[in-house]
């Protein structure tokens, strides 16, 4: 299609000045004397590498001859040329040759081997490793870890202990939840006989009215459905009865005028509704005379108690729970506390304890008790005298007139007959002082009707003594 290039000048001829690079070379150091390496150039079609005499590779094109001149003579054959560069393999590791080109040597094999190899090793390792890793993190270690504990002991506690009260009087303490006329609570009482009768607040059961329910649920779990068999709201006490329950375990009563300042004493019940719910404490105090209700108004639910003091705690929800001396008896029920922003009140107010809890004295409320399983009602002591619960001076005045302009002194009543007059003021019971009409009726209250007290009194200026015997009242 074309005349031949007598230059054989590409494409069309063979190497030329644009023939692609020789092979990519490493580096050398400079050989000595700024000898320079001769250029290579890729053999033409036909021939053969290293045919120039020096030995740098492949020769340059033939030179022409000139005309009528004697034909050359063959050249003798010249030896393969050792260097490295007519030999060299960029794919493989330095200082290996490529010895039969096309076709892969044994050592990239046997490098694909070991590279296949350390991949499973790595894998087998990570294995291993992570194995450990989580075995140590579990475990903590290689070493198995174990740290010294006393053994179990038998459970067993000195009966004198809180841990030995509690296990005694927990199976006689009840909790109570009560609900009707839109109203519902929860409190706490304690076992009194085999036939059923528990004893707790007045405040506890009053929600309840004439047709709401109480529940009774036992320190094991039992629930029993309970009926009211009395109360009175003067002492803030109630009585209520549970049928079809066996097993019922007593709790014995203690008496309550034996009782010391700083004896150790057991709060239990169940303060927010927390069942089974132990504290101690001690006794703070004697003969605290408080008053606590009067939520509706009109006097009919205050309650006037010659109380204990404890600094064990007592919250809403221990109301008419056993405070228990270190013999596990009953010495009273746990039914006031003082509380920082509400002052004294009826226990069932949200305020929380700051180790000022009142409790009714057991021999008070043994009486009460009695008195309402067997009439349903509980009486009331009683000197037949309208006090002035106005007067701010020391003492209990005697009132000028009575509820309705009736008589402030009853006639023909205990006051009468001890001599008592409108506008007497008395200071004394039995010899301890009264700073109020409340006190008064206080420690009136503490006694049973028939009792017979020594009153002080200051009429005109002038103190005399009085005996008078205590008449009875029903209460409410």
């Amino acid at each position: 299609m074309h005349e031949p290039d007598e230059y054989s000048t590409p494409p069309y001829g063979g190497p030329g000045p644009w023939a692609p690079a020789p092979p990519v070379q490493r580096p050398m150091t400079t050989p000595a004397h700024g000898t320079a390496v001769p250029p290579q150039y890729p053999a033409p079609h036909g021939t053969a590498p290293g045919a120039d005499a020096t030995g740098g590779g492949y020769a340059p094109p033939p030179q022409p001859q000139p005309v009528g001149a004697a034909p050359a003579q063959p050249a003798a054959p010249v030896q393969p040329q050792s260097s490295l560069w007519m030999q060299y393999d960029p794919w493989s590791t330095p200082g290996q040759v490529l010895t039969h080109p096309g076709e892969p040597g044994k050592k990239p094999r046997r490098r694909g081997t070991l590279l296949v190899g350390g991949v499973l090793l790595a894998l087998v390792a990570g294995s291993v490793g992570g194995g450990m890793g989580a075995y140590i993190e579990r475990n903590g270690g290689i070493t198995q870890v174990e740290l010294p504990q006393a053994s179990k002991d038998d459970g067993n506690r000195a009966p004198d202990s809180v841990a030995g009260i509690a296990a005694s009087a927990l199976p006689s303490v009840v909790t109570l939840h009560v609900s009707g006329s839109g109203e519902q609570g929860t409190g706490t009482g304690f076992v009194l006989d085999h036939q059923g009768h528990i004893l707790t607040n007045n405040h506890v059961v009053d929600p309840a009215g004439s047709s709401g329910d109480i529940s009774v649920t036992f320190s094991g779990g039992e629930t029993a459905k309970a009926t009211l068999v009395g109360k009175d709201s003067g002492y803030d006490l109630a009585v209520v009865k549970v049928s079809g329950v066996s097993g019922l375990k007593p709790l014995p009563l203690g008496n309550s005028d034996s009782v010391q300042v700083g004896d150790p004493v057991v709060a239990i019940g169940a303060p927010f509704d927390l069942q089974n719910t132990v504290t101690s404490g001690i006794i703070s105090a004697k003969e605290r005379p408080i008053t606590a209700g009067g939520e509706k108004g009109d006097g009919s639910d205050v309650s006037y108690v010659d109380a204990l003091q404890t600094d064990a705690p007592i919250n809403p929800g221990n109301s008419g729970g056993p405070l228990v001396d270190t013999k596990a008896r009953v010495i009273g029920i746990n039914s006031a506390i003082r509380a920082a922003d509400t002052g004294s009140g009826t226990e069932g107010g949200q305020a929380g304890s700051i180790g000022l809890g009142f409790a009714i004295p057991i021999n008070q409320g043994k009486r009460v008790a009695e008195e309402l399983i067997n009439t349903g009602k509980a009486t009331h002591p009683v000197i037949g005298v309208s006090l002035d619960m106005k007067y701010r001076g020391d003492g209990a005045r005697v009132g000028d007139k009575g509820k309705d302009g009736a008589p402030s002194v009853t006639r023909g009543g205990p006051g009468a007959k001890a001599g008592i007059k409108p506008g007497d003021i008395i200071t004394k019971v039995d010899g301890q002082r009264v700073h109020s009409g409340e006190e008064l009726i206080v420690k009136i209250r503490s006694h049973r009707p028939g009792d017979r007290l020594e009153l002080t009194l200051v009429r005109g200026g002038k103190e005399r003594k009085l005996t008078l015997t205590l008449g009875s009242a029903n209460g409410t």
